[in-house]
Parts: C-alpha cells; sequence; structure tokens
C-alpha cells in the first residue's frame, strides 16, 4: 500500500478554524486527522503542500515510525508548532488507515486496552456574562448534562497581576461554580499563563477550598523554574503542556518535578504515537496526562485510542457540546459523552469518517482568539468591539 496523495478541509467557526487532512492510499484506504491551529491554518495548509510532495507520496502508510522521523527531521531545520501540527494530522491518518486495513481499533495496535471508558470534562461552556449568577446557572446546565467535570478560566483578562477587587470578583465565579456542581464533582482551574509566580501562589491559597483538581498553566510557559515556584509553594496539582510541541522538550519538565499532569496537545505534539511515547515517559515520573483537546472530533477520536492503551491517563477535555456544538455533524461517529465519559470505540481505525459535504458548510474563517480581550470567555471575536 503507498500514499498517492492528501486532500485537506477547514471547517471554520468566528473562534478556531479546524484542519482536516485526508490521507489517500492507492488501495482504496482513506484516513482522516485533525488540529486546531490558531492564527496560523493558512500556514499549516502551506506546509501540507510541500510535504505531501517531498515525503507523503509514495510512502507506506503502515511505516509511521519512518515517516514521522523523515517528516520531522527531513528538511534540515527545527520543527515547531506548524509542522509538528502537519506531522500529527498525517500520522493520526496513519494510523487509521492501518487500523481500517487490518480491521482493528488503533488501541489495539498500541498494546491494548487498558480500560473501556475515558472520563470528559466540560470546557467552552461559560460563554455567558461574567457573574456568579451566569456562571452559576451554566456549570448547573453542565452537571445536568451528565459531565462529573468541568474546567474554566475565570480571571477575566488578568496578566501578571490580579488586584484585590478583581480576586475577589474572579474567585465569586469558582465559588458559584462549585456551588452548582457539588462538592463530588472535579473542578479544574485554568489560568492560562497568566500570572507572576507571586501572584499565581497568592490565588492558589484562595482557590484550596474549593479543592481544584489542578491548576492550569499558572504562570507563561517558558520558564520552568517560574513554575517550579508555584508548584513548590502550592498543595495543589499544576497540570501544563499545551503549548510544548515536541515532546524531547518536556524533558526539562519532568526533571523539575513541577508538573503533576502533563497537557500535550494530539494535535500539535506529531500525533498519537508520540503522544504515547511522551506518556510512558510521564509513567516513570509518576505524572498523569490529560490531553489538551480543543479540536473537533477526530481529535477527539484521537486522543481517545491514546486513552485506550495508557494507563496514566487522567481525563480528556471535550468542548464540542457547549462550544460550536453544530460542528460535530461534519464527522461520522463522532464520540459522545454519557454520563460523564467516552464509551472507548471498538470499530476499526480510529472509529470516525469525515463527511466532506457537510464540512463545506463551515468554510474557513479570519478566526482570532484573544485571551486579553475583555469578554474572551464568550468567544464571540466581534464582541461588539466593531471588530
Amino acid at each position: 500500500m503507498r500514499i498517492t496523495g492528501i486532500s485537506t478541509h477547514v471547517v471554520g467557526t468566528p473562534w478556531r478554524n479546524l484542519t482536516y487532512v485526508q490521507v489517500h492510499t492507492d488501495e482504496g484506504i482513506t484516513g482522516v486527522g485533525e488540529t486546531r491551529m490558531l492564527g496560523r491554518t493558512d500556514a499549516l495548509l502551506g506546509y501540507l503542500r510541500e510535504a505531501e510532495t517531498n515525503h507523503l507520496a509514495g510512502s507506506d502508510p503502515f511505516a509511521v515510525e519512518d515517516l514521522v522521523r523523515r517528516m520531522k527531521y527531513g528538511d534540515y531545520g527545527r520543527a515547531g508548532e506548524i509542522v509538528m501540527s502537519g506531522i500529527a494530522c498525517v500520522e493520526m491518518a496513519c494510523w487509521d488507515i492501518k487500523g481500517k486495513a487490518l480491521g482493528v481499533p488503533v488501541w489495539q495496535l498500541l498494546g491494548g486496552k487498558v480500560t473501556d471508558r475515558v472520563k470528559a470534562y466540560a470546557n467552552g461552556w461559560y460563554t455567558v456574562e461574567r457573574t456568579p449568577e451566569a456562571f452559576h446557572k451554566a456549570a448547573a446546565k453542565v452537571v445536568e448534562r451528565g459531565y462529573r467535570a468541568l474546567k474554566l478560566d475565570p480571571f477575566g483578562t488578568g496578566h501578571f497581576e490580579l488586584d484585590h477587587a478583581e480576586t475577589l470578583h474572579s474567585i465569586s465565579l469558582v465559588e458559584a461554580v462549585r456551588d452548582a456542581i457539588g462538592p463530588e464533582a472535579e473542578l479544574l482551574v485554568e489560568m492560562h499563563g497568566r500570572f507572576s509566580p507571586a501572584t499565581a501562589v497568592r490565588i492558589a491559597g484562595e482557590l484550596e477550598r474549593f479543592h481544584p483538581s489542578w491548576l492550569e498553566e499558572p504562570v507563561p510557559p517558558e520558564n520552568l523554574k517560574a513554575l517550579a515556584k508555584v508548584a513548590d509553594k502550592t498543595p495543589l496539582p499544576i497540570a501544563t503542556g499545551e503549548r510544548i510541541h515536541d515532546r524531547i522538550e518536556f524533558r526539562e519538565l519532568f526533571e523539575s518535578q513541577a508538573a503533576d499532569i502533563i497537557q500535550p496537545d494530539v494535535g500539535h505534539i506529531g500525533g498519537i504515537g508520540e503522544t504515547r511515547k511522551l506518556a510512558a515517559t510521564a509513567e516513570t515520573y509518576y505524572v498523569l496526562i490529560a490531553p489538551h483537546n480543543v479540536g473537533g472530533s477526530v481529535l477527539t477520536a484521537a486522543s481517545l485510542q491514546l486513552a485506550g492503551c495508557t494507563p496514566n491517563f487522567k481525563i480528556l477535555e471535550h468542548f464540542n457540546d457547549f462550544a460550536d456544538a453544530e460542528i460535530k455533524k461534519v464527522v461520522k461517529g463522532a464520540p459522545q459523552v454519557v454520563d460523564g465519559y467516552f464509551q472507548l470505540s471498538h470499530e476499526p481505525g480510529l472509529g470516525v469518517e469525515l463527511d466532506t459535504d457537510a464540512a463545506a458548510e463551515f468554510p474557513q474563517q479570519q478566526a482570532r482568539f484573544d485571551l486579553w480581550a475583555e469578554g474572551w470567555e464568550k468567544r464571540d471575536p466581534t464582541g461588539g468591539r466593531g471588530e
């Protein structure tokens, strides 16, 4: 079997473009992969056009390891977010092809399952007014839908510091959410790399009484000593890693002991196999993995294949029940959350198919997502600002 070419399809919403890549073969089997880029979709498409000629056409889709190696190192230079995301889309699609050809799910090819179901947490649910009443009502709807975990960033446009009044307001939002979901549901707090270590530690102290399962990216991701400073001064678990695009770059994070949960994005770090290798390394440091998953249903399906065979897998993020829920229709067999969990698919490959006709109903947009803009949590880039 040989790869004959690829086709790309961009599904657009105002705040995110989802790029789907189909890899075609001379035996008629097609695989699909996906990633979500912020402000770099055209660059990704340009890279994929070059990679199709330089690396993909004529390659064996079963030789996933060799293909990833050539795409990563065969163009002399250092692979960053765009290249690693392109590799991820192609790599997922090759696993999909391999599973379909052999009649087994991808998790079976990666060592077999360790679980039948994977806990989900909701994100994208708080596209409401930034008040305790609105957040309480929105959070209650999440648990009514069966979710047993959710995440929020309550900190507005906070950057490095957060003054006393804004701190009180942000904490009131968390308090409202905890009240809405009860004591047993998991509450995950996102900081989006907003704060200085001193501010992050101060806020962590305020949050302890709400028993969050983690604090995510309390400081900007570039300085691991700053992260370690926060980790040393709070008993709350620290999660990070969505903005690291090469598993080798996690080495220093592991050695610093600054993170309890890592959050690689399968669509940005080179795909399923690269993430599985990273998870195995994390296990040797007693670190859990909870992939960043802000894409659509193909990326979710790929992340679930990883979850099925990974002993230290904690939980999987899910946006698509609350933010742009209509885009789920572009993928046949889209994974669904039932009673707070995804059920592991036993279908061949990734267990999903891209509906290109449905995808065409959501053309690429000039999507923007600015975490420093007032009202960002509504995920409306116009936001009344005349854009």
